[in-house]
């Protein structure tokens, strides 16, 4: 029998269980989940938080993981500025990476979401307004919602993935767990 765990990763933690090569010490997953056999389907960014499913199912783990899956990704991001409906329009058609054209994303402007705080926080500036959009993807290049609203001229200052496929953080309070 496989399992699967859902964890609601914080900001800071590396989507990895060791961290041997550092000369200091960063927090792992392992800091989080004593579960063995089971490994991440894919990649969080060390300063980006929310889900990240676990799984010792090798099926499961590539089709999270592999991008030719189309499996959707939903991230709650928020920006620095107030990107238009407008602005927002070249994720939707898809904007063109140093690595290539991306897919067409679904984008909406949101009122904040209701999360726990980040440690650290956010820096916030008085006189740059900040904004929260929620992105979906279907692929998962390197720091891929970063660059893309960096492209557009709105650079993110927390990233929250919500949702992969049918699963969610719904009740996942940050760094704990769950089976899913």
């Amino acid at each position: 029998m496989s399992r699967t765990i859902l964890l609601n990763k914080p900001f800071d933690v590396l989507s990895q269980f060791t961290d041997a090569k550092s000369p200091t010490k960063r927090r792992t997953l392992s800091d989080f989940v004593d579960v063995p056999h089971v490994y991440p389907a894919g990649r969080l960014d060390r300063d980006s938080e929310g889900l990240l499913i676990l799984t010792d199912d090798g099926k499961l783990q590539a089709q999270i993981s592999n991008p030719k899956h189309k499996l959707p990704k939903t991230y709650y991001v928020q920006v620095e500025g107030s990107p238009t409906d407008a602005d927002l329009q070249a994720l939707r058609d898809g904007v063109t990476l140093k690595d290539g054209l991306t897919r067409p994303a679904k984008v909406a402007l949101i009122d904040p979401p209701a999360l726990w705080d980040r440690v650290p926080p956010v820096r916030v500036r008085k006189t740059i307004p900040d904004t929260w959009i929620e992105i979906s993807i279907s692929e998962g290049r390197n720091r891929q919602v970063r660059r893309m609203t960096a492209h557009i001229g709105f650079p993110t200052l927390r990233l929250v993935r919500w949702r992969i496929g049918h699963w969610t953080l719904d009740g996942i309070a940050q760094g704990k767990w769950r089976d899913a």
